[in-house]
């Protein structure tokens, strides 16, 4: 597919990857704002796009419409130094006006009042996206109101300090809300309470390695680029703060060192966690680390990724024939969403146009295009910190994300598998596939399967990860429930390994507490009949059958997809080992030639591999992974 946006020539001598410049990404953004335009209210407060509503109703959607489109002007205008040749700021101008005369009215215009997020929170999502483009454009517009829109702009903005977020990055909204206010000469005590707690919060969520839980849980996933760092660092880069600066920043710098590895030589991110339909947004960081400075990366990788990820998502229909980004990966795709998200909420793919506060002689511009990190040797990163396990391959560009760490389970809830996620509770994820959906065979997984009823997945006890040279693990134990029957079994117990070395992964299992009559299923990657990747699933023990079974709903990259499986039975405890590949190499050689020899004594397992004679070791008791 084709991008309906009329973008300039291509510059492959500049950008001899993408061919995108500058001018590509401020095209895409007049494209998108003007497709959204056209569904603005008489009086420009709200932008109701067409579509399914969020949970949140349409006057939020509405709202939605006006912010996070807003955004993206005020990174193109300001980017631009006021240039403003489409006349946006005075639109978005009119509907500040309109939508804070009346707050909470039910009329063509007036916004939602912001309350505590289980009341009426969405609105202060948006308030975050309102603030920051007053304040990127201050000179052009907030300084130029009059002086009453400005204060019922104001009052309107302090609802998010005075009410209750979620309890995740959600405390970011008010952060920036009230580091805007502050921006304009109207901070106080309620403004500085608001920045001290966000920073407290983010404090207790930072857990090493540039990673943050989105909350006191475990979810580590793309908020991380595009909410939780880029908000901080945001703040301390528009207030010129040094020492904020230097201490976000350094968590970016170190986030981008194994973040930057998670895009596809095809430009795609990883295809993980939750907001899926925020897309090119994934992008933000990386973007963001090269206007700050705060960036292992040289401007042509940068550049790279930032391009690679807008191109990938215009080339494959993110927008329909009218323009307008839809709910969803390539195209729309139901399964890609949470409940809420409404028709405007792709538009959260704003953030990755901070790239435009890079002015046009900047480096992010200049340099010429390099590789992405997907595009060099072979890779394998573990990450310790978030349980998570990193492994590319050049040959193909597919990167691929072994999840040991992060779930979507928050501290107070218990592990229903009725709230299982696919999005978290999978074995792995990748650049080129996506999860099935789940009333499909679950991709990824290792289900106990008791009484017809298979387990999920969904809180992740790390632990452990490592790498050497060209090999790495992670390690998880998990705790299987049921949707059906019993909600668990007094017990039962997964404890998994997966090793990484090439394009191959070693998937090792110990069951602990089955119940006689129980069996256990290993699940490989999901792939479409006619994609040029490919899946295949090997057993190297304690399987017994093996065969293929149909995703009818398909994932986010094809319409249906065939998943490789391995089943055995499975009484007391049991070790099962595997191995998984997702590779599209040409000429690929099949799994069972991978490996001469595989030992099993008691809890150990020794894989000795074909291609160089080396041996992986696996003991359970206690928990060690070897390779030479």
């Amino acid at each position: 597919m084709t991008s309906p946006l009329e973008l300039p020539a291509e510059d492959r001598a500049l950008s001899p990857r993408t061919g995108y410049t500058r001018a590509h990404w401020e095209t895409a953004a007049d494209g998108l704002l003007h497709a959204a335009w056209q569904w603005a209210t008489p009086g420009r407060a709200l932008l109701d796009l067409p579509g399914r509503p969020s949970r949140s109703g349409v006057r939020s959607d509405g709202l939605e419409g006006y912010a996070r489109t807003f955004l993206a002007a005020a990174f193109r205008v300001a980017g631009a130094d006021g240039e403003d040749p489409h006349g946006w700021l005075d639109r978005y101008a009119d509907g500040l006006a309109a939508g804070t005369r009346t707050p909470g009215r039910d009329d063509a215009e007036s916004w939602p009042l912001i309350l505590d997020h289980h009341v009426q929170g969405q609105p202060m999502v948006e308030s975050a996206s309102v603030a920051i483009g007053l304040r990127l454009t201050r000179r052009w517009l907030w300084d130029r109101l009059d002086s009453g829109v400005r204060d019922r702009a104001e009052e309107w903005l302090r609802g998010s300090l005075r009410h209750t977020p979620a309890p995740n990055n959600w405390y970011l909204f008010p952060y920036s809300v009230a580091g805007f206010l502050e921006s304009v000469g109207r901070g106080d005590a309620e403004t500085a309470r608001a920045q001290e707690r966000g920073l407290d919060l983010l404090e207790g969520w930072y857990r090493g390695q540039g990673w943050y839980a989105d909350g006191d849980g475990r979810a580590f996933d793309h908020y991380n680029g595009w909410a939780l760092h880029l908000y901080p660092v945001l703040h301390a880069h528009l207030a010129d703060d040094a020492e904020l600066s230097a201490h976000y920043g350094a968590r970016l710098r170190e986030h981008l060192e194994s973040f930057s590895l998670l895009f596809g030589a095809d430009g795609a991110p990883i295809h993980f966690g939750r907001s899926l339909t925020y897309r090119f947004a994934a992008s933000a960081a990386v973007a963001l680390g090269a206007v700050t400075g705060h960036t292992p990366l040289t401007p042509g990788a940068s550049r790279r990724l930032v391009n690679g990820s807008l191109r990938y998502f215009l080339d494959r229909g993110a927008t329909g024939t009218d323009g307008l980004l839809s709910l969803g990966w390539h195209g729309p795709h139901d399964a890609t969403l949470q409940p809420y998200s409404g028709p405007a909420s792709p538009y959260w793919v704003s953030k990755a146009f901070v790239a435009l506060l890079a002015p046009e002689g900047h480096p992010l511009w200049t340099a010429t295009e390099e590789p992405a990190p997907s595009e060099g040797p072979d890779r394998v990163l573990a990450l310790p910190a978030p349980g998570l396990l990193v492994q590319s391959t050049r040959a193909d560009g597919i990167v691929r994300l072994h999840n040991h760490g992060s779930d979507h389970v928050r501290p107070h809830e218990g592990e229903s598998a009725a709230q299982d996620d696919p999005h978290y509770g999978r074995e792995a994820y990748s650049t080129r596939t996506g999860p099935t959906a789940p009333a499909n065979v679950a991709d990824n997984h290792l289900a106990v399967e008791i009484a017809g009823d298979l387990s999920g997945r969904r809180r992740i006890r790390p632990l452990g990860a490592g790498h050497g040279d060209g090999w790495g693990w992670a390690a998880s134990w998990h705790r299987p429930v049921f949707t059906s029957g019993a909600p668990m079994v007094p017990g039962l117990r997964v404890e998994s390994v997966t090793v990484v070395r090439g394009r191959y992964e070693l998937r090792v299992h110990r069951v602990l507490g089955a119940p006689p009559g129980a069996r256990v299923r290993q699940t490989g990657w999901a792939t479409g009949p006619d994609e040029a990747v490919r899946s295949a699933l090997h057993g190297l023990h304690g399987w017994q059958t093996q065969d293929e079974l149909r995703a009818p709903q398909g994932t986010a990259f094809t319409r249906w997809a065939v998943v490789p499986r391995l089943t055995a039975h499975v009484e007391g405890t049991a070790v099962f080992a595997a191995l998984a590949t997702l590779t599209a190499e040409p000429g690929a050689t099949p799994l069972s030639g991978a490996v001469n020899e595989v030992r099993v004594n008691g809890d150990t397992v020794e894989v000795r591999w074909a291609d160089d004679g080396s041996a992986t070791r696996i003991a359970f008791e206690p928990l060690t992974v070897d390779h030479g």
